[in-house]
C-alpha cells in the first residue's frame, strides 16, 4: 500500500460521503493562500468530529490548537444554537485567519477564538469556572499532550469524551529513542492516559490523505 493509494481511497470517501461545501472549502483555500501548513485534518476526519460531537450531544466544546479553523467549523456546526466551542491558538496569524474562516462560515456566534499558549491559557479557563466541556479535541504541539490532557481532564465532567490527534507518528511512538520532541510528547501521553483511573481510553492507527497516523479517544468515567 502507498500513499497513492491511501489518497485516493480517502478521495473516494470523501466524494461519496463528505460533499462539497464552500464554508469548508473556503477555510481550507484562505489557509493555504496564507501560507498555513497543511496539518489540517481531512475533511472525512472532520466530518468524523463533527459526528462524535453530535453523537456525545455536546453542548460545550473545547479544541487546543485551532490552525486555520477547519477543524473548528466541523465541530462547531455540532452544537445546538445556544451551544459554545473555546479553541485556543498559539500564533496570532492563524488565530486571525481562523477568526475570518469561522465567520464566513456563520459560526461566530458559537465560537470564541483565544490568543496565547494554551499551557497559560487552560488555567485562566479553570479560574474563570468555564466548562465543563462535553467534548475536547487535542490538536496542538505533540510535546505537550500529556499537559493538554490533564488539564481536558479537569475541564470535564463524568461522560465527557477527550480526542487527542496525530498519536501514531508514522509508528514512530515505538522508538523509545526517538530524538524527536514530538514523539516522546506522545510516548509520554500514552504513559499519562495509561495511568489515568478516571478514563477509559483507547487508540486508532489510520492512514489516508494525511499519511499514516491515528487517534486516541478516551471518556470520563468516574
Amino acid at each position: 500500500m502507498t500513499q497513492e493509494k491511501w489518497t485516493a481511497v480517502d478521495r473516494y470517501i470523501t466524494d461519496h460521503l463528505v460533499p462539497p461545501e464552500a464554508a469548508l472549502d473556503e477555510a481550507l483555500e484562505a489557509s493555504a493562500r496564507a501560507g498555513l501548513p497543511a496539518i489540517n485534518v481531512s475533511p472525512n476526519q472532520g466530518k468524523l468530529l463533527m459526528l462524535l460531537a453530535q453523537v456525545q450531544g455536546a453542548r460545550t466544546i473545547l479544541e487546543i490548537g485551532t490552525l486555520g479553523g477547519y477543524s473548528t467549523i466541523w465541530l462547531a456546526r455540532a452544537l445546538p444554537k445556544d451551544g459554545r466551542l473555546i479553541t485556543l491558538e498559539f500564533q496570532p496569524k492563524h488565530a486571525e485567519l481562523a477568526r475570518a474562516n469561522i465567520e464566513r462560515a456563520g459560526l461566530s456566534h458559537l465560537v470564541e477564538v483565544r490568543l496565547g499558549s494554551a499551557l497559560d491559557l487552560l488555567p485562566q479557563l479553570a479560574a474563570e469556572k468555564v466548562g465543563p466541556f462535553d467534548l475536547t479535541f487535542i490538536d496542538a504541539d505533540k510535546e505537550h499532550n500529556a499537559d493538554y490532557f490533564e488539564w481536558a481532564l479537569k475541564l470535564s465532567r463524568v461522560g465527557s469524551v477527550i480526542v487527542t490527534d496525530n498519536v501514531v507518528r508514522k509508528g514512530a511512538v515505538l522508538d523509545s529513542s526517538s530524538p524527536e520532541a514530538s514523539v516522546q510528547g506522545v510516548r509520554r501521553f500514552y504513559e499519562r492516559v495509561a495511568a489515568e483511573p478516571r478514563v477509559s481510553a483507547t487508540a486508532i492507527q489510520t492512514v489516508g490523505s494525511k499519511g499514516y497516523d491515528g487517534f486516541s479517544l478516551a471518556r470520563v468515567t468516574s
